[in-house]
């Protein structure tokens, strides 16, 4: 297993976080387990702190630690991408720096993937994570919106914490442009999507009230997310054209019959009507040609982000981590 932690500002919480994961390393050295901890790789996202130093000085006193700075800051997903893109591990650990990710939850992910035979596991909150209402409701309700115009299942459980096959971690990272939204980018290689719930707190949000997430961060995400994920709300706008051409066009047919064969008189508010159905019609019919337009430029998109037409994975090693998820229930 690989680990990869992007850096900004964790100077207060690295080497906490570190001396966790080298435990959870020993213990698996220690118990025969068939899952080792090869390599932990902090990425410095141009941090604002003294993260860049400590480590620095870690990845000194430990071989299997690896410390890699980018030239300025990117932003979290790019600094994950730039991380596992230096992994050599079965399977990619991303976690965050400010412990709101405990490492001793990683078997739990792990074992998500002995019974299931997962590929992606997200890491889901059981309850409040920044112990504040209107934040915590504000990010469900955001995941849920964008869920809905992506036309994407999971962007509900989309997490930072997360456990990835590493061919798939490697694979999307390599066809992520400057807009990927990197978990679409997880889901064009595979449908094998785990969760699992646990205790999930920001405590640096609870203690200080900071945040790396502002609005103007989340609007972006769900651009970058929407860009990505080929935008459904494109094909809702063209069906919604075409509906409104069929139902005038239904409509001008219903006037005519009933003008020509039932009504002897004339109409007295004549010509309206007819105005109106060619009205929705062209306007309908506009909007249809558009929607056409948008669904061809987002497959334009998308092929310009790198979505692959396949992608073969080799899940045989499954085998060793169900044998020993189940002897250890024993």
């Amino acid at each position: 297993m690989s680990v990869v932690v992007p850096v900004y500002s964790g100077a207060k919480y690295l080497l906490t976080l570190f001396e966790s994961l080298r435990q959870l390393r020993s213990r698996w050295l220690d118990e025969g387990s068939p899952l080792k901890l090869t390599e932990i790789i902090f990425v410095d996202d141009a941090a604002i702190d003294t993260s860049p130093d400590i480590i620095d000085n870690l990845s000194r006193e430990h071989s299997w630690v690896a410390s890699i700075h980018l030239s300025r800051n990117f932003g979290q997903h790019p600094a994950t991408v730039a991380g596992i893109l230096h992994t050599s591990g079965d399977w990619v650990v991303t976690i965050d720096e400010d412990l709101q990710h405990p490492p001793n939850r990683i078997n739990d992910l792990f074992r998500k993937v002995a019974h299931g035979g997962c590929d992606i596991v997200y890491a889901n909150a059981e309850e409040s994570v920044h112990e504040n209402h209107v934040r915590d409701l504000g990010s469900v309700l955001y995941k849920r919106l964008i869920e809905k115009f992506s036309g994407n299942p999971n962007v509900r459980h989309f997490n930072s914490f997360r456990l990835i096959r590493g061919s798939v971690a490697r694979a999307a990272s390599s066809v992520c442009g400057h807009d990927t939204y990197f978990d679409v980018a997880l889901s064009w290689f595979t449908q094998r999507v785990g969760v699992v719930r646990m205790q999930l707190k920001d405590e640096r949000f609870i203690r200080e009230g900071k945040s790396g997430y502002r609005l103007s961060k989340l609007l972006s995400h769900a651009r970058r997310m929407l860009m990505s994920s080929g935008a459904k709300i494109t094909r809702i706008g063209g069906l919604a054209g075409l509906s409104v051409v069929i139902l005038s066009s239904m409509a001008a047919l219903i006037l005519f019959v009933s003008r020509v064969f039932l009504y002897s008189e004339p109409l007295v508010t004549a010509g309206w009507t007819s105005i109106m159905l060619t009205m929705l019609f062209l306007g309908g019919t506009v909007t249809f040609l558009i929607g056409i337009v948008l669904e061809y430029l987002s497959l334009l998109v998308l092929n310009a982000h790198g979505k692959p037409i396949f992608f073969v994975v080799d899940r045989s090693t499954d085998i060793a981590l169900a044998e020993y998820f189940r002897l250890d229930k024993q």
